[in-house]
């Protein structure tokens, strides 16, 4: 069967640039789903995204579908002809939707009976045909959420559009999408191109829009440009170019022929914290900012322009105005700031509500507290130290930057605290409790650190589950699912031994007096309590994730689960025992066997003996002995915490107890003997379930 490359593109106004990448991601996908729906083969598919085009390449599109031979079952043989022997109204009923005479219908046997049926070839339909739907159910399909209308047209989209084409081959498909008649023909470069431009195969489209457009269709090419030129311009003032990706994937989706340009500020700006400077450039002015090898910043930053200017010099002049009065508002923030020590700020979180039924801010840092002592004497942090931070974690917020910075929280309120020769280490905690920002981010490196960032993570878990707004589907407005990853994380990557269900309990209480304390005396309200197992639930939900994305299995967490382990460390440790046991030759027989045991165990109508006595056959009394040694072999390995040890000595059973499966009737007549012998199993089941539940190992 013949093919063709096929194009289509959406020329519009600049779209949204943080949603660029989202939308053409999105278009690709649905257009690539509607030609696999249709069984159109192709060989490969490319995106291509600019500011002012969504476009999608498909290499070697099949040119119609396949004929498709189909057999329609009517009524049953016997309900098919009356009693005289001419067709029923269902016969005829059935050849008539089949478009056939009664007479052409065919009889199929099966072994429930014989039916009518109709065997028919469908021929496919030409790629011409089918496209044009599946691009438009693409269109409407986009993640847009706020579409718009423009001048007298009914059609929406994200930003008004004004050119499609759509090629197959050199053919234009002609049809209609969101109000326009598509064509052969882009434009360029909005300033160097505006000019209609013929794209006569789709092969050619990213090669002609570069060299008669001045556009660079392709996404990663594009981005890849700019961080080059990004490199060179820092290197050419000898620095090194700090770039963030976010900011990088906004550039390249502001510009289609991005030209590099360096600027300079005032030396003097240098003296704020290098924090504040980032912010101002990338967050405000889309610029990178250069920095010296050893990390402090220098006074340039890199811009991008979308026109190659025959004056760059004065591209770089009005940048260099602008950047200077948001540097000095920067400055001026800090100065103002800097007028009180950071304690200073407590009082004022007394004004800001952190939630309704909860309290204050202010009250939450009381919380916080009572939780920051209670962590820190568990672990052995200082408590001076963590009670000091966590009555200074949120008083940054209340600071001019902060309140310009969002992003800033806790960095500002480090460097306040250094300003105001606070310890370092309840600096760097102040920084650190909002760790971690995002999945997979940095976590507390400090004692204090990890203190304050678990105390203000469960506190908002627990306080937020005690006024029962525990997170449904994807809602999640206090961010619960990420505050208990991150204490997940905190745990078990700076292996930090807490039981979970304990914290939880403290916490929940702080927050339930929280609730009370406000309400008359002797009001009669129910305590919110009953919490305390849910919260606990849904943090080690968030486990099974964590665990999951790690490459456990499965049936390895719910393994471990079913011991009930209390500290998430700990669970990770038992966790990766299981995970090597599993490999080891006896593992799947071992964990048949348990199976077994627990089967029989629960099923037993009759009672197991307090210990093991009467036993007459050789292997179940070889069996009772090995079992006996490994308990008192494991129990030191126990006590260390060193479960794959111990399921690599339990490994050694695997001989004497497929050796009592094969040699003996558990529940056999003599009750005496069976209690004994249900002993025996009680007392290997105990053993194995020292780490885990192993009978939960899928084979």
């Amino acid at each position: 069967m013949t093919t063709q490359h096929l194009l289509f593109e959406l020329g519009s106004e600049e779209l949204p640039p943080k949603n660029l990448l989202k939308l053409s991601n999105a278009l690709t996908d649905g257009i690539v789903a509607g030609l696999n729906e249709a069984e159109l083969a192709f060989s490969s598919v490319k995106s291509y995204a600019t500011p002012r085009r969504l476009a999608v390449f498909i290499e070697n599109l099949q040119g119609a579908q396949a004929d498709k031979t189909v057999q329609k079952r009517g009524p049953a043989v016997q309900a098919a002809f009356q009693a005289d022997g001419t067709p029923s109204k269902a016969a005829l009923a059935f050849a008539q939707s089949c478009g056939v005479e009664f007479d052409q219908l065919e009889r199929l046997k099966t072994d429930k009976g014989e039916w009518l049926a109709c065997t028919q070839t469908i021929a496919g339909q030409t790629t011409q045909h089918i496209i044009p739907d599946i691009i438009r159910k693409s269109i409407a399909n986009l993640p847009i959420a706020k579409r718009m209308r423009w001048g007298s047209f009914a059609t929406e989209f994200v930003r008004p559009v004004h050119w499609a084409i759509l090629l197959y081959g050199e053919e234009i498909i002609e049809t209609e999408i969101l109000g326009l008649q598509t064509g052969n023909q882009t434009r360029g470069h909005r300033f160097h191109a505006p000019q209609a431009i013929t794209i006569a195969k789709p092969e050619n489209y990213a090669e002609i829009l570069f060299s008669q457009g001045k556009v660079i269709a392709d996404f990663e090419v594009r981005k890849n440009q700019i961080r080059a030129d990004a490199e060179k311009a820092a290197s050419a003032v000898n620095g090194i170019a700090h770039i963030e990706e976010d900011l990088l994937e906004e550039i390249a989706a502001l510009n289609e022929f991005p030209v590099p340009i360096t600027g300079h500020f005032d030396e003097r700006f240098l003296a704020l914290p290098a924090e504040v400077l980032i912010t101002t450039m990338q967050e405000n002015q889309k610029y990178f900012p250069v920095k010296n090898a050893d990390g402090s910043l220098r006074p340039y930053f890199i811009t991008f322009s979308n026109i190659e200017s025959t004056r760059p010099a004065s591209i770089q002049d009005g940048n260099e105005r602008v950047v200077t009065p948001r540097l000095s508002d920067a400055e001026f923030f800090w100065k103002q700031d800097r007028r009180y020590s950071l304690a200073d700020f407590a009082e004022r979180l007394e004004t800001i509500v952190f939630q309704e039924k909860l309290g204050t801010v202010a009250q939450k840092v009381n919380r916080i507290r009572e939780v920051a002592e209670y962590i820190a004497r568990l672990i052995n942090a200082d408590v001076t130290l963590a009670d000091q931070a966590a009555f200074l974690a949120k008083n940054d917020l209340m600071t001019e930057m902060v309140g310009e910075f969002g992003n800033l929280q806790g960095i500002m309120g480090r460097y306040y605290a250094l300003a105001d020769s606070v310890n370092p280490i309840v600096a760097q905690a102040i920084e650190e409790h909002y760790l971690p920002k995002q999945a997979g981010g940095a976590i507390p490196e400090t004692d204090v650190g990890c203190v304050v960032a678990l105390a203000d993570k469960i506190d908002t878990i627990t306080g937020i589950f005690a006024i029962g707004l525990i997170p449904t589907g994807d809602k999640d407005p206090y961010a619960l699912r990420r505050a208990a990853l991150g204490v997940l994380r905190i745990l078990i990557e700076n292996k930090i031994n807490i039981n979970l269900s304990a914290l939880v309990k403290f916490s929940h209480f702080q927050n339930v007096k929280a609730i009370l304390a406000p309400l008359p005396t002797g009001t009669n309200v129910p305590q919110p309590s009953g919490y305390d197992e849910p919260i606990t639930n849904f943090i080690m939900e968030r486990l099974k994730g964590y665990c999951l994305d790690k490459g456990f299995t499965a049936d390895e967490f719910e393994a471990v689960l079913a011991v009930n382990p209390t500290e998430p460390l700990d669970f990770m440790q038992r966790l990766q025992a299981v995970k090597a046991f599993r490999q080891l030759p006896e593992a799947e027989s071992l964990a048949a066997a348990n199976k077994r045991i627990l089967n029989i165990l629960k099923k037993s109508e009759s009672p197991a003996a307090q210990t093991v006595g009467k036993l007459v056959e050789p292997v179940e009394i070889e069996l009772l002995e090995l079992a006996q040694k490994s308990a008192a072999d494991i129990q030191p390995l126990l006590e260390k915490r060193d479960y794959q040890a111990t399921l690599n000595r339990l490994a050694e059973l695997k001989q004497p107890v497929d050796a009592f499966f094969d040699g003996v009737m558990v529940n056999c007549d003599d009750l005496e003997l069976r209690a004994n012998r249900l002993a025996l199993l009680n007392l290997l089941s105990e053993q194995f379930l020292t780490c885990a539940d192993i009978s939960k190992l899928q084979a």
